[in-house]
């Protein structure tokens, strides 16, 4: 394919050059990013988008995705074919053809090829400079003679005339030659800082690509995790269900069969009561009293009947007994709760707090749970792990796995929430979390939000409703995470590093508390 061919196919139909950061749309068709974003821009509220090629219709804007294997090509195009010159500037005296001219004489207004060059006067009013050209302004507008200078403080060109009439006394003036190569030199500077900003912007488009790439994997791993969680959660509620139901059942079942059994015994007793009233009848109706009063055997077993029969008392039917059962209910629940706690978070014992790590203006709950800022000084023993300022470190260390902890935080009052290495130091100003490189946190400053470590600050922009937050950290992965607990849980920020050394929370209050919260399972 000839290169002129080539180029119709590598232009854009919008702008008709060469593809610039091509796009494709659904349907097949590329056009430039601005030209086609410019475009769309001016279709809103039309009712809709349309291709310009093709007039493929679109309900939704449609999504610009970048065709890099076309902009690989159009760049390589470009580089390897440039743009042609349309024509040039020819010779003045060469009337008879048309001879390219190779300089121009600025005193004779005339251009020049190389023969015309050699033949030219070389007084030193004939400045001769690079083809250009000649029409009116490149005359001065006052004196009407050739611009020959360049004023560098007033930034015009002027004429000899201007130069000699004072108007430019004092100032640097040079020839318009040198003040052009200077500025083509700044441009040559400007075009490379240019090409190395828009490399740089390449590479970081491709690092972000690369990040979207690793997120939509990531996703996908965390998705397919989610749904056999669910799986797994969802068999074995099923069986807990069952196990459950299955108990109900039993215990209906015996209640129901010692309900039956006492029924059919009351009934044998009634049958047996039924004869005895007969004998007792048949005995009563006697007028004999000398026969009634004889003891003979059927006396004395209806007499003896009488007075010793009873019946089986209610204690023997049995009941369905709930409260067993939704204990068994409510431990398989915790049970399966438990089991998807481990396969997601590290199981870890609770995050309490080092008392013996406290500022001697702060109080530490007896559950060990919440640190408050005091106005006095307590009179605790002065150790080296003792923070000399308003802070205090867990108990609890992670030098591996995923965890997770909440905490409240007062209304009132500055605070630190974060981690800490257990080599920080526990003296001076530079000891607070997130003013060293050895702590992380989220700051609290009346009331603006700030994320910090090694004394870099990061602003949050959002605005927080919510005075409960968590922490997350996945300490292989070199993860540590803050966000707010409000209705939906929002993503505060997230700390990217290498760990090197065991951690532990950490937390900083003025005029204020912190309280560690018990988690729901």
């Amino acid at each position: 394919m000839a290169a002129a061919d080539l180029r119709d196919e590598l232009n854009c139909s919008i702008c008709l050059n060469v593809y610039e950061d091509p796009i494709i749309l659904r349907c097949g068709h590329n056009f430039c990013s601005t030209c086609i974003g410019h475009l769309l821009t001016s279709q809103e509220g039309s009712g809709g988008y349309s291709c310009p090629q093709c007039r493929m219709r679109f309900v939704e804007r449609p999504e610009l995705q970048r065709n890099i294997a076309l902009r690989n090509i159009a760049e390589r195009f470009q580089s390897t074919h440039p743009e042609e010159e349309l024509g040039g500037v020819l010779c003045t005296y060469c009337i008879n053809s048309s001879v390219l001219a190779v300089k121009t004489c600025v005193h004779c207004q005339a251009s020049l090829c190389e023969g015309h060059v050699k033949m030219h006067n070389k007084s030193p009013e004939h400045v001769l400079i690079e083809p250009t050209t000649y029409s009116e302004n490149r005359k001065c507008p006052k004196h009407k003679k050739i611009l020959e200078f360049y004023c560098c403080e007033d930034s015009v060109c002027i004429c000899v005339s201007c130069r000699l009439d004072g108007t430019h006394k004092g100032h640097q003036v040079e020839s318009i030659e040198d003040a052009f190569e200077k500025k083509r030199e700044k441009l040559r500077n400007v075009l490379g800082d240019l090409s190395s900003h828009k490399a740089e912007a390449r590479r970081r488009i491709q690092t972000l690509l690369g990040h979207k790439d690793k997120v939509k994997r990531k996703a996908a791993t965390f998705n397919k995790k989610v749904t056999n969680l669910f799986r797994d959660v969802h068999k074995k509620l099923e069986a807990l269900e069952k196990r459950i139901l299955d108990e109900g059942h039993r215990q209906e079942e015996e209640a129901t069969n010692s309900v039956t059994d006492l029924i059919r015994h009351l009934e044998a007793e009634i049958d047996e009561f039924s004869n005895k009233i007969i004998m007792a009848e048949k005995l009563y109706n006697i007028t004999d009293p000398l026969s009634l009063s004889e003891d003979n055997g059927t006396n004395k077993e209806v007499y003896e009947d009488s007075k010793g029969t009873t019946t089986r008392e209610g204690n023997d039917v049995k009941d369905l007994h709930e409260g067993p059962t939704f204990k068994s209910l409510l431990k398989g629940l915790f049970d399966i709760v438990n089991q998807v706690r481990s396969d997601t978070l590290q199981t870890d014992p609770e995050v309490v707090l080092d008392a013996n790590t406290a500022g001697k203006s702060m109080r530490v709950s007896e559950d060990l749970k919440t640190v408050t800022s005091t106005e006095i000084s307590n009179d605790y023993p002065t150790t080296p792990r003792r923070f000399s300022i308003n802070q205090v470190l867990s108990k609890t260390r992670f030098s591996s796995g995923r965890h997770y902890w909440e905490v409240l935080t007062s209304e009132r009052g500055n605070w630190r929430i974060g981690v800490a290495y257990v080599s920080i130091d526990t003296k001076g100003k530079l000891s607070a979390i997130g003013s060293n490189r050895k702590s992380w946190c989220l700051r609290r400053f009346y009331n603006k939000y700030s994320v910090m470590h090694g004394q870099n600050e990061i602003h949050c922009m959002q605005t927080f409703s919510s005075h409960r937050f968590g922490v997350y950290l996945d300490y292989e992965e070199g993860r540590l995470s803050f966000y707010e607990l409000c209705d939906p849980v929002r993503h505060i920020y997230t700390f990217h590093t290498t760990f090197t050394e065991p951690l532990h929370a950490a937390f900083l209050v003025t005029n204020g508390f912190v309280k560690i919260m018990n988690m729901p399972y």
